[in-house]
């Protein structure tokens, strides 16, 4: 017996080490900042961007979903013993941060996934936005700063320990700013329309490809539980059966074609507000990607 309590008093030890280790090492890559500048682009307030500004934050790069319809901040993601993510107030009011952040900081926060001093943003999705045109990130800036004041405070973002330990080994894309490379120059948008070039541009900033994969094949969302769905496989070897019709009704109605019903992570309830163009955008660009076998991203 005193032979097992002493095995169970170095098990105990070596998962005390370990969780101690994972803490600092977890710790100290959190705290590191990145230095980077990138000056902020026009920011126009005309009736026609701050249009545009609003169709994009809701329906193509979806900053709603985790910040709120008005902007106010709300609890955007529980993830259990992975950690809990709020999105904080964007706006002008009570709690928010709109009085304490330039046009610039807003810009990197989007395009670099950074806050004021190169602090490394917790859950902040830039790697898929990291390509945002000059155009489109100053029109939803100038939509930000145009939203009314709402009086909210939200508690900090929360990395619980397996979290730190999936971020340690790599596993949880904690901070998106350590994966982008912040000189790459940045093409112009492409021309607005139906086409497959315009689609892909799209898929980008609206989200696919970060949960998709790169390749758009699917598999384990980045950061997610095991209990969680799989994204499914976006390209012709997973979604060749599907007419423009069925896609149509995917994004607008989040039905398959059989008529079962997608997943609810799928945040069709946005997509469906994307215009006809845009949808049809996204369908000519996926028909045209390379097939791939579910899951190798």
């Amino acid at each position: 017996m005193s032979i097992l309590r002493k095995l169970l008093a170095g098990l105990v030890a070596v998962v005390g080490l370990l969780a101690v280790a994972v803490f600092g090492m977890s710790s100290y890559r959190m705290s590191r900042t990145i230095a980077f500048t990138d000056g902020a682009p026009p920011i126009p307030t005309d009736t026609a961007t701050l249009a545009r500004g609003r169709y994009l934050a809701t329906a193509i790069a979806k900053c709603t979903e985790c910040h709120g319809a008005d902007l106010g901040g709300k609890l955007a993601v529980d993830a259990g013993p992975v950690g809990t993510m709020y999105g904080p107030n964007l706006t002008s009011g009570v709690g928010g941060l709109g009085p304490s952040r330039t046009d610039a900081d807003l810009v990197h926060a989007v395009r670099h996934g950074l806050g004021p001093g190169g602090r490394k943003l917790r859950f902040m999705p830039s790697l898929d936005w990291s390509g945002m045109a000059d155009e489109d990130v100053g029109a939803i800036v100038a939509y930000v700063r145009s939203v009314p004041p709402v009086d909210r405070t939200m508690p900090a973002s929360v990395v619980k320990p397996l979290g730190r330990a999936l971020y340690v080994i790599g596993q949880l894309p904690l901070h998106e700013a350590e994966l982008i490379d912040h000189t790459a120059p940045r093409a112009p948008r492409p021309a607005s329309g139906a086409t497959a070039e315009y689609g892909a541009y799209l898929a980008r900033i609206g989200g696919c490809t970060g949960c998709h994969g790169p390749g758009l094949s699917g598999g384990q969302v980045p950061g997610t539980p095991p209990e969680f769905k799989p994204a499914a496989n976006l390209t012709p070897e997973g979604i060749g059966h599907y007419t423009e019709a069925d896609f149509f009704t995917a994004l607008r109605e989040g039905r398959k074609p059989d008529g079962s019903a997608i997943d609810p992570f799928m945040p069709w309830a946005l997509t469906k507000l994307m215009t006809d163009d845009d949808t049809r955008a996204i369908w000519k660009y996926l028909i045209s990607v390379p097939r791939k076998p579910f899951g190798n991203r």
